[in-house]
């Protein structure tokens, strides 16, 4: 997907009712979404075994529903309307290659409903955004272990070659 050279939209404004296929839908969180997206979010924090206090959940949150926030978000809803998986990701520069990229920060899906092609369709919505924005690729990174994860992700992308580090900051 050749960049555009342009800025990339920050804000996450991907087709209201994106269906990919029967019954299963796409979209941004609603201000409804907020009880469903923190159960959904705290099942992700819980499973890389990281606090998620209320502040925490009210400041992502916050930023999910801000229209010029970098981050943004999707659910992926069942064919009641009950969100039961998340993306969160935002825009990255890439400087090597002069392009703009998107980074999945968070991914996840309530364990009841994997196996059910949710992580595809949120995945799918991702693929169409990057597009749309004229990211050149989406990256992201998961636990080592994440084996169950790691089989999906060998299926629709390539593994870097690459280590991450994390540095704190001097305030830190």
């Amino acid at each position: 997907m050749p960049t555009t050279g342009t800025t990339p939209t920050t804000s996450a404004t991907p087709p209201a009712g994106f269906r990919p296929t029967g019954g299963w839908t796409v979209d941004v969180p609603t201000a409804a979404d907020f009880a469903a997206w923190r159960e959904l979010f705290r099942g992700y924090c819980d499973f890389y075994r990281v606090p998620m206090p209320d502040e925490k959940a009210e400041l992502v949150w916050s930023w999910l529903t801000d229209p010029v926030h970098e981050l943004g978000g999707l659910l992926v809803r069942d064919a009641d309307g009950t969100p039961v998986g998340l993306a969160h990701y935002r825009p990255f520069v890439r400087p090597l290659h002069g392009a703009v990229a998107g980074f999945l920060d968070d991914l996840f899906v309530a364990p009841a409903a994997r196996g059910t092609g949710a992580v595809d369709l949120l995945l799918a919505r991702l693929r169409a955004i990057a597009a749309e924005r004229g990211w050149d690729t989406v990256r992201w990174i998961t636990a080592d272990d994440n084996h169950r994860a790691r089989s999906k992700y060998d299926q629709v992308a390539t593994r870097t070659m690459f280590v991450t580090y994390d540095m704190p900051s001097a305030g830190v």
